[in-house]
Order: C-alpha cells, then sequence, then structure tokens
C-alpha cells in the first residue's frame, strides 16, 4: 500500500544518508552512467544542425514536444545544466515555437507540446526560459475542459464551458475540440506541477474529477463502466469520441476483461493497464493526496499485482518505452525502491542496457505512438534511466 512505502521510503532515505549508500549498486550505477552516456551521445549527434530542434524531417510533422523530452533527458543528469550545448541550442528552438497566445506548438497537438516544452523550461535556469515558461503556463490552463467559459453542450471545444458532470470535466486532450484524455492530462499535470503551480489551482482539482473518471474501481468511480470493478488501475478516457458523451462507454486501449464480482458474477469491464497507471498513479502524487486516499492505494495494488519491466502491462510492447518513462517517473516520484521484492530501479537499468546499440540507440518494438521514431524512444529511455539511477 502506498502508506507503507512512503514511510518505508523514509526510513531508507535517512538510513542510506547515514550509510553513503544508494538504492542500487555500485554495479548498476555505473551500467546506468554508461547507458545515459550512451543515449546522450546519440541524441547529440541527431540534432537538426540548422534548426537546433530534434523533429524537423521534412517527412514528419513538427513537434516541440519531442525536444522538450530531449532537454528533460539531458538535465535530469547531474553532470549536466543549462549552459550544456546541446540544451543551450535546443532551448532557444523551443521558445522559437512560442506562439503569440504562450503556446509552444506548431499547428497542432498544443496540449501535448505546450506540456512538455514547459516541463523543460522549468529546469532551465536562464531568465527568457522564465518569462516564456510563464506565459506558456497561463495558456496552458486555458485547455483543460471546465466550468470557466461561455457554454456550449454540443461537442465542446476547450473555450467551451460544461458542468461537472460532464465526461471531458477536468480532462485535456490533444487539439482544439475532441475528446479528453489521461495521457495528455498526465503531460498537463507534469507541467503544472514542474512549473510550480499550487495543488491548490483549481486546475489540479478539475483534473481530479477526471482522473477519478478514469480509475477503475467502484469505489471512486462513477461512471457506469467502472460498475462493480474493482481493478483500481486506470483506462484511457471517459468517453471513445466526440459522439459518444453520454459516459456510458469509456476507452481502453487494451480491451475489456473479465472481472468476478463479490457475489460471484462474471462482468465484462473495460482493462486497466500499465502505461495509463502509472501515468493517473503519478498524477494523484503531484496533487499532493493524503498517502492512505483509496485513490493511491488502489493503484499501487493494481502496480503490485501487475509489476513487470518486460512489457507495458496490457499492451505488450506497444507504448512500451513510454511506459518505461511513466514508470519511473511515478515511482521515483512515489519514493518507491522496492515493489514485491523487486528493485525495480536495478531491473529497469538491467533491461534498458539490454536494449541499446552501441550507437545508443534503442531496439524499436512497434510502430504505434511514434515508437518507431529513435529519437523519441532514446528520449523516453534516458529520462526513465535517470530516474532509475535517481
Amino acid at each position: 500500500m502506498i502508506n507503507k512505502f512512503a514511510f518505508a521510503a523514509t526510513i531508507v532515505s535517512t538510513l542510506v544518508s547515514l550509510a553513503h549508500a544508494g538504492p542500487i549498486s555500485g554495479e548498476h550505477q555505473r551500467k546506468a552512467d554508461l547507458v545515459a552516456h550512451r543515449a546522450m551521445q546519440y541524441l547529440e549527434s541527431r540534432q537538426n544542425p540548422i534548426t537546433l530542434g530534434f523533429d524537423d524531417d521534412p517527412e514528419v510533422q513538427t513537434l516541440p514536444a519531442i525536444t522538450g523530452l530531449v532537454i528533460n533527458g539531458f538535465m535530469l543528469d547531474p553532470g549536466v545544466d543549462e549552459r550544456h550545448p546541446v540544451v543551450a541550442t535546443a532551448t532557444r528552438y523551443i521558445l522559437k515555437h512560442q506562439q503569440p497566445d504562450g503556446g509552444f506548438y506548431k499547428d497542432m497537438l498544443p496540449t501535448y507540446n505546450t506540456a512538455i516544452c514547459l516541463s523543460a523550461l522549468s529546469m532551465v535556469n536562464r531568465p527568457e526560459a522564465l518569462e516564456a515558461m510563464l506565459k506558456g503556463q497561463s495558456y496552458l490552463k486555458t485547455l483543460q475542459y471546465g466550468d470557466f467559459n461561455n457554454a456550449n453542450p454540443n461537442d465542446p471545444g476547450f473555450d467551451d464551458a460544461i458542468g461537472i458532470n460532464h465526461p471531458y470535466y477536468g480532462g485535456v486532450g490533444y487539439g482544439k475540440h475532441g475528446r479528453p484524455d489521461l495521457s495528455n492530462l498526465s503531460f498537463f499535470m507534469q507541467a503544472l506541477h514542474d512549473t510550480g503551480v499550487s495543488t491548490n489551482d483549481a486546475a489540479y482539482q478539475r483534473a481530479l474529477v477526471f482522473l477519478s473518471r478514469v480509475q477503475m474501481s467502484d469505489e471512486i468511480n462513477e461512471m457506469p463502466y467502472a460498475d462493480d470493478s474493482e481493478q483500481g488501475g486506470f483506462i484511457y478516457a471517459t468517453v471513445p469520441n466526440i459522439e459518444s458523451v453520454d459516459g456510458e462507454a469509456g476507452q481502453s486501449q487494451a480491451g475489456t476483461t473479465i472481472e468476478t464480482t463479490e457475489a460471484g458474477t462474471e462482468i465484462v469491464r473495460l482493462r486497466a493497464y500499465g502505461s495509463m497507471t502509472y501515468a493517473g498513479f503519478k498524477s494523484l502524487l503531484f496533487a499532493n493526496l493524503d498517502p492512505d486516499d483509496a485513490r493511491l492505494t488502489e493503484a499501487m495494488e493494481w502496480i503490485e499485482q501487475n509489476y513487470t519491466i518486460e512489457e507495458n502491462p496490457g499492451l505488450g510492447m506497444q507504448g512500451y518505452y513510454y511506459y518505461l518513462c511513466t514508470m519511473a517517473r511515478a515511482l521515483d516520484e512515489a519514493g518507491i525502491d522496492e515493489i514485491n521484492g523487486h528493485n525495480w530501479r536495478e531491473e529497469m537499468i538491467d533491461k534498458l542496457h539490454e536494449l541499446q546499440f552501441v550507437s545508443g540507440a534503442f531496439k524499436v518494438f512497434e510502430s504505434r505512438w511514434m515508437e518507431n521514431n529513435d529519437i523519441l524512444i532514446a528520449a523516453y529511455a534516458l529520462i526513465a534511466i535517470e530516474h532509475a539511477k535517481n
């Protein structure tokens, strides 16, 4: 349970400081440093010398977020600061993509791009980065569905007010219209956390409403698709598309599963899965809930029951590097070093070392969600390894 882990983490951190030892062995520290070093060298070799970004292949869409992920990975390394050539030049690239409205994007995906770029800028100690970050922070908050603008109940966009009973409430999506999802919301909340937004801010409170509606627990989630479910993990969205705003359907990228109720009846419910459960768990941590809050403890129980480094539970190898990145961020944020006797930090280091080529690139498993993009998965892996070695 999360409360036990939290107390354990406090005790362990005290003992660690006394013993001058970390949660990973010296061998794993050296292995992690090697993986990180190779990944940074590889990413540096892939930086566009003209634009200074990491996604300006003319055959693909421009996504400043990928450059933001690279900056984040570099800045997590203790030997890197904002003066590093890659960080300094990539920061200029991101700043160049700030729009008059404050967002960081080019033509599309304002939430995803802005949120990730804000997290990157929060690590860069430069006046121009701070100024741009604060402007972007204000813009990001406007992308959340809520009850603070002009009402339009049919296919609401981010500029339209909706009530708390609407399944979109508190969520954020990819674009200016269409249904919100947990992945975008998790990047949104990461950005709020990283840029110092108070957990008392209304954006957090609205987000908690959406989070409860994508957690598969009858105790927590009032939506019909969670009735009698006891999974505790998270799904992707409250509705599958803009035509289904009645809130009865929900959406999981992992399909469905069969659960058995207390009465012994078998029911079919949307399947909670790995990457979204860690995204939801991390978002709950950022909201500063009480450690024994049922939303945290039920998510942690799912994590304990489904722990693995080998795949994205429920999706196999689809979204695998996103999963490792999100998992590492979440468990590191929670101060958890072991799950069911598994030292997740060492196991993740071993796995990323195994999957990395001498060039610093990583083995591609699937093309879904752009995980055939060598730069993107290297950035995910770099963030994961830095959190794993802590």
